[in-house]
């Protein structure tokens, strides 16, 4: 029974990693397309890694730029201000590009303005780190 648990274990840490990494790769994709989520994948990314590697789990943390942007959403629940101007910039921008040059049904343009109305302002609904 003992070696069972310990498969068992291992199986449940492989899937843990794996989940991490699906969440991770989706998150970095979030970065530029704007529908993504990146912060809520990112922490789940972390969730995952905490409980199935602590080596990618201090990897991440410590990571420049994304063990930053964990700590300081988890700690203070903020976006600093230069990556809620990039994030709002690329947002538009795809967006923009959609409506202009790939959409033709108005329907679906209008849609896809008032989606980026609504992302921009549930990322300027969250505080502002300087």
């Amino acid at each position: 029974m003992s070696e069972n648990k310990q498969l068992s274990s291992v199986v449940k840490k492989r899937l843990l990693v794996l989940a991490g990494m699906i969440s991770l790769s989706l998150g970095v994709i979030g970065l530029v397309v704007p529908l993504l989520p990146t912060t809520p994948l990112l922490l789940l990314s972390a969730a995952c890694f905490i409980k199935g590697s602590d080596r990618l789990y201090e990897w991440l943390m410590n990571h420049k730029f994304f063990g930053e942007y964990i700590r300081n959403f988890q700690q203070y629940r903020a976006i600093p201000l230069h990556t809620k101007i990039i994030m709002i910039f690329f947002l538009w921008l795809t967006i923009s590009i959609s409506i202009v040059f790939v959409v033709n049904s108005i329907y679906i343009r209008i849609l896809l303005a008032c989606i980026a109305v609504v992302v921009t302002v549930h990322i300027l609904h969250f505080k502002t780190m300087r």
